[in-house]
This record gives C-alpha cells, structure tokens and sequence, in this order.
C-alpha cells in the first residue's frame, strides 16, 4: 500500500514539473514575440510586476508568513540575480537572436549551477564537470560564430545569453540555503519581489511603452508575469518536494526542443544548421558533467529531501 502512495506521488510531481518544463519554453516565444514592442528592462519588470502579484495573492491565501531571517541572503541575491539580471539579459539577448537559439546557449546554466555548487559547498570540482564545462562553451563559441555572417548584433545576442546563463546559475545556487529555511513559495514570491525593485528604474519606459503597445504584446508580457513566473516555479517546488532531484533531471534537456518547436510553429523561426550543431554541443556538455559524483552516490534521498552535492544540484534545476 505504501509504494502505490508512492507512485501516484511521482506521477503528481512528473506531471507537475512536466507543467513548468512547458510553461518556461513558452517564455522564450512570448519573450521574443513581446520583444518588438517592450525595451529588455521594461518587459523584465512587467512581467516580475505581474508575477509578484499573483504570488503575493497565493502567499497572502497559504498564510505563510515572512521567510525567516536565514532565508534572506538567499533570497536578495536570487531575486537581484536570477529574477533581475537574467530576465533583463535574456530579453535583451532574445532582441538579437531567435528563440531557439538563445534557449540552446542558456541551457548552459545547469552545468554553471554544479560548477558553482561545487566551489561554494567546498565539494571540489570534477574533471568531468571541466570537461563538460569545456564543450558546452565550445558550442556557445559555434553558435556565436555561425551567427556572426548575421552581424555584430547576432554575436552580441550570444554573449548575452551566455550572461543570463550565469546569472541564473548564481541566483540557484544561492536558492539552495535559502529554501533550507522558506518554503518554495515565500522564496519565489519574495524573490520576484526583489527583482521587481531592481527593475524599477526601468518603469517610466514601462509606462511609455505599454500605451503604445498593440494588446498582444502586453498580453505576451502579462503571460510571462503569470504563467513561466508564478505557476511554473510554483509547479516546479511542488515537483521537487515530493521526488528526488534525479528523477528530474532529464527535464533540462526537453526545454531547448521545445523551444525550438515553438518557436518554428509560432514564430516561423528555425536556428540554422551550424547554430543546431553548436547548440548541441552546449546540449552534450551538460550531459557530460552530469556524470560526474554518479559512482558512489548515495541512495536517492527521500521526498522532500535535498541534495548537497554538486551533481545534485545540476539535476534538480532547469532553466525558466
């Protein structure tokens, strides 16, 4: 009787991270497609705008309270890092080259959060994680080369993906120690907030802009803010909650395809042959470093859990 509780679990968590897998794809679209129309910093604060309040709503109906003190560092850094800095550099990077593409090289953070993971819990770094570390950039470095025929712009576009890959690796990393104190939802909601305080300076254009934005553009920005911000992290902790990091990792790798897909269905565009290969390559080094610490791993921990070593940490988060 205790294993079926267990299964259907599972498949709560499998469908639930299933739910934020597809909901952070479609942001890449909705982030290129509202791009015409809103500045990098003006559609980063709309949409943390709008997903702090959602979350708010949902933190103010649990009843949770504040994080507690332990919690705070976590969240200041995560929200001006990971909520901030990433969203504006990837919708800047999304201005200059196509969706699919700019998933492919962010898809890098996961090997970046296990390098980082490794240095600050002073677990020490493996030659397979160098290794990987060492193709993912070397497809990052295709991608940016394929592109350059394309202009200044195109390369320029890369390498600002490549800054919200690590920028949303050092907002997870700190995530870890935080979430040892808050709960997946105050964490998200209070760092939401935060990163919407970053981005204040950036309201006055905003504000200009949502008056002359066609409605479909502001209705892509208010979806960013509901759907990939605070339902899909929202899914995303009650997936981890109750399943272990490795049974989830296998999700990193659909995000990439499915942006890809989308992007050919609703936006009519398809990363060129070379920039596939390149993304690839970004694809196999993260696949790389995920072996490393596999021998010798203990046991799967329990739902609930979290893991502490740096192969751990590369598992138990994709990119949104």
């Amino acid at each position: 009787m205790q294993q079926m509780n267990t299964d259907r679990v599972d498949k709560r968590a499998v469908a639930a991270a299933t739910v934020s897998v597809v909901l952070w794809a479609s942001a890449f679209v909705s982030i290129r497609s509202a791009g015409a129309e809103y500045g990098p910093g003006a559609l980063a604060l709309g949409r943390l705008l709008s997903g702090t309040l959602v979350l708010g709503v949902l933190w103010l109906v649990r009843r949770e309270g504040l994080p507690p003190r332990g919690a705070w560092p976590g969240i200041v850094t995560a929200g001006v890092l990971w909520f901030g800095a990433y969203m504006v550099a990837l919708n800047w990077g999304e201005q200059l080259v196509d969706a699919g593409t700019a998933a492919l090289v962010v898809n890098i953070g996961p090997l970046l959060i296990a390098l980082l993971g490794g240095w600050l819990l002073k677990e020490g770094v493996s030659s397979r994680l160098v290794i990987g570390l060492a193709v993912s950039f070397t497809g990052a470095a295709v991608v940016g080369l394929s592109m350059s025929g394309e202009g200044r712009a195109s390369v320029g576009g890369v390498l600002l993906c490549v800054v919200a890959a690590v920028t949303y690796a050092a907002g997870v990393v700190s995530q870890k120690p935080a979430l040892r104190h808050a709960s997946a939802l105050q964490f998200t909601t209070f760092a939401c907030a935060i990163g919407a305080l970053v981005c204040l300076p950036f309201s006055g254009q905003l504000i200009a802009q949502a008056a002359d934005a066609p409605a479909g553009a502001t209705l892509n920005m208010l979806y960013l803010g509901v759907f990939p911000t605070a339902l899909a992290f929202t899914t995303w902790g009650y997936a981890l909650a109750r399943t272990s990091a490795g049974k989830m990792g296998a999700t990193t790798y659909a995000v990439p395809a499915l942006v890809v897909a989308m992007s050919w269905l609703f936006l009519g565009e398809v990363p060129g042959l070379v920039t596939l290969a390149g993304g690839l390559l970004c694809l196999a080094g993260v696949a790389v470093s995920r072996g490393a610490g596999r021998r010798g791993r203990p046991a799967a921990p329990e739902p609930g859990a979290r893991e502490e070593s740096p192969s751990g940490l590369i598992e138990a988060h994709t990119l949104g």
